[in-house]
Parts: structure tokens; C-alpha cells; sequence
């Protein structure tokens, strides 16, 4: 297989030296460029140079794609028709439950909230994965209820020193 550099072909394959300034940070590339030990890399984020490619050559062309797009799901062109749909209407990724859930007012009652929705799945009220959610909110809200009791208690033997 032949590579070329700058325009000549060489007859091995070629790695970017390690020292190659590409906008990365190269003080922490092994001597071979690969990133060290503990370098993260590029940062959270970053957006693939294809990607930029790609939206730099759509920049200003979302209203025409669109219209096109529309027109064509008009015509009958079911993928286009699915396209805008799936747009206008997206499929529901959450649905609000409704369930009776005891009150709490301690963290003890969290006990009672998780045998509620327990009892919920049991019946066919709630799905596992919406119980699954509850639970996390019961759980989130449990913690908040004992913080708020250990701070109090904490407070109440400060303030007897």
C-alpha cells in the first residue's frame, strides 16, 4: 500500500510524528503520539471535524432542507413522511403515572412509598421502568428528608454545648 507525503509516494505507512501540532495538547503524547497515561484526550464536547464539516455546508440551508423534505413527504415519499413526523410528533420518551403514594414526612415513610409502588407494578399500574423511576424519585427525596434530620439534630446538639 502506497502513502503519499507531500505528494510523493512512499512505500510505508505513515503515523503523525509525536510532535505535530494538531491543536492538541502535545506535551502529553508518548513519543509514538499516542496520548499518555492520564491525558483525557480532546475535551467534552468537542465536535468531530466531520461533523463541523457537515454543519458548516447545511449553515443556512435548514429552511430550504425542511421545505424540500416536506414537499417530497406530500409527493408520498414515506421516508420523508416518517422523517417530518418523527419531527412534528416524537415518540413520548417519558408519560406522567398516576398512582397512590402515602405521604413522607420521614425518611421511614420511604418504606411505605416502596411498598406502594411495588404494590403498583404488582397490579399491572405501573410498568417496571416507570417503578423504576419512582423508586429513584422516592429514594432522592428519602435522602433529602434524613439530611434535613441530621441537620436539625445536629443543631440541637450544638446548640445544649
Amino acid at each position: 500500500m502506497f502513502t503519499y507525503v507531500d505528494g510523493i509516494p512512499s512505500g510505508q505507512l505513515l503515523r503523525a510524528p509525536a510532535d505535530r501540532n494538531n491543536g492538541a495538547n502535545t506535551a502529553t503524547r508518548n513519543a509514538d503520539g499516542k496520548f499518555a497515561p492520564g491525558n483525557p484526550g480532546r475535551p467534552r464536547g468537542a465536535r468531530h471535524r466531520i461533523t463541523r464539516a457537515v454543519e458548516e455546508l447545511l449553515e443556512g440551508e435548514a429552511e430550504g432542507i425542511t421545505r424540500k423534505a416536506v414537499e417530497m413527504a406530500l409527493e408520498g415519499d414515506t421516508t420523508a413522511m416518517r422523517l417530518c413526523l418523527e419531527r412534528i410528533a416524537p415518540a413520548k420518551k417519558d408519560a406522567p403515572v398516576s398512582f397512590d403514594l402515602p405521604d413522607m414526612k420521614t425518611a421511614e415513610d420511604a418504606t411505605k412509598a416502596a411498598q406502594a409502588v411495588l404494590k403498583a407494578v404488582s397490579e399491572g399500574e405501573l410498568t417496571p421502568s416507570e417503578a423504576a423511576s419512582v423508586m429513584a424519585l422516592v429514594e432522592t427525596y428519602r435522602r433529602a428528608l434524613e439530611t434535613e434530620e441530621l441537620e436539625r439534630r445536629v443543631a440541637a446538639l450544638e446548640s445544649r454545648t
